[in-house]
């Protein structure tokens, strides 16, 4: 079995090769909704294979499965590099989530990043048989379950939130696997820092990305004996400016539901975002945590998320998908990921 290893970067338009540095090339695509059928997703793909952007980014979806909807769509010829951000970890077992993700990485022939989460702390209350007392051991726990699962050894592993006993039957060669963290908060960042090969963020100001996250990462990888933080990729939200359309409309279309959500709320005020303000939308995109503007402006904004410490980011068109739909959206991500190319980002 080939042991998995970081993700590399593609040159836009061409698929990843080795030795490329991590954060170059394009950005990646998120389709940020639950679908009712691969089809949905399917002009995504195809963007994603057009264009040469980084990966296709499912979310949770309690509609399609994110995993089946992903292997659907290599069966449909999609076959591009693929991660989850994030799926929920009390859904399933670590050894579920390992054969999952594996089981991507085989169908696809692609690379594969499979992102957990916690969710929030009612959706865990009501499937687990306790609470998660400590969400950062309860990740910290399942990632590293997962990841070794993924490097084919045998795991032993009896924690305050799953047991495992067992290994992965072996397999023949497959692309690599990237296990990742979702992260907001500092202390989930040390967390990752210590067992994810990936962290993954919404919604993060490049500041609080440089100044809170990359530092808290550094900081676990260091106390774990590893030679490098995990890799950052960033969720952001993109709209860009047309005639008709009000950004700060885009900006609680995109946004507004995740300012309402306790640990959200707290992460924004740590950045410097106040989501009790009178405008919000304004706070948003004041802060660059919605970036709208031509595509050209709005690839010098996504610089600053790269020079911040981002890895891969996630061009999130929530704002755009919403309030005029797909094609509306393809287009939006498209001319972004032409102006990246030519330079702007």
């Amino acid at each position: 079995m080939t042991t998995p290893a970081p993700d590399q970067s593609p040159a836009p338009g061409q698929s990843p090769a080795p030795g490329q540095p991590p954060g170059t090339g394009l950005p990646a695509v998120l389709y940020p909704l639950q679908p009712d059928h691969p089809e949905l997703v399917a002009p995504f793909a195809a963007l994603v294979a057009r264009t040469g952007a980084r990966r296709l980014w499912l979310c949770q979806s309690f509609r399609a499965e994110p995993h089946q909807v992903l292997a659907h769509l290599a069966g449909m010829g999609h076959t591009v590099p693929v991660g989850t951000a994030v799926t929920l970890l009390p859904l399933r077992h670590p050894y579920e989530a390992a054969l999952q993700a594996r089981s991507l990485a085989l169908l696809t022939d692609r690379p594969v990043v499979a992102g957990y989460g916690i969710g929030t702390p009612e959706f865990a209350e009501g499937l687990a048989p306790e609470p998660y007392r400590s969400p950062r051991t309860a990740v910290g726990e399942y990632v590293t379950s997962v990841r070794a699962l993924l490097d084919g050894r045998s795991v032993a592993h009896d924690g305050a939130y799953h047991r495992l006993h067992g290994a992965l039957p072996p397999v023949g060669p497959h692309a690599p696997v990237e296990v990742g963290a979702g992260v907001l908060r500092p202390g989930m960042a040390r967390t990752a820092g210590a067992t994810a090969d990936v962290a993954i963020t919404w919604m993060t100001p490049p500041p609080y990305v440089r100044d809170v996250l990359v530092p808290r990462l550094a900081a676990g990888a260091a106390e774990a004996g590893r030679a490098a933080r995990p890799r950052v990729a960033t969720a952001v939200h993109v709209a860009v400016r047309r005639p008709g359309r009000d950004p700060r409309r885009l900006a609680e279309a995109a946004a507004g539901t995740h300012l309402r959500v306790p640990h959200y709320a707290d992460m924004l005020r740590r950045a410097g975002v106040d989501p009790d303000a009178a405008d919000p939308a304004a706070e948003l995109l004041r802060a660059d945590v919605v970036v709208t503007g031509t595509p050209g402006e709005i690839a010098a904004t996504l610089a600053r998320y790269r020079s911040a410490g981002v890895d891969e980011i996630l061009l999130n068109p929530t704002a755009t998908l919403l309030t005029e739909g797909v094609h509306a959206a393809v287009d939006d991500l498209e001319e972004i990921l032409a102006a990246v190319g030519a330079g702007g980002g």
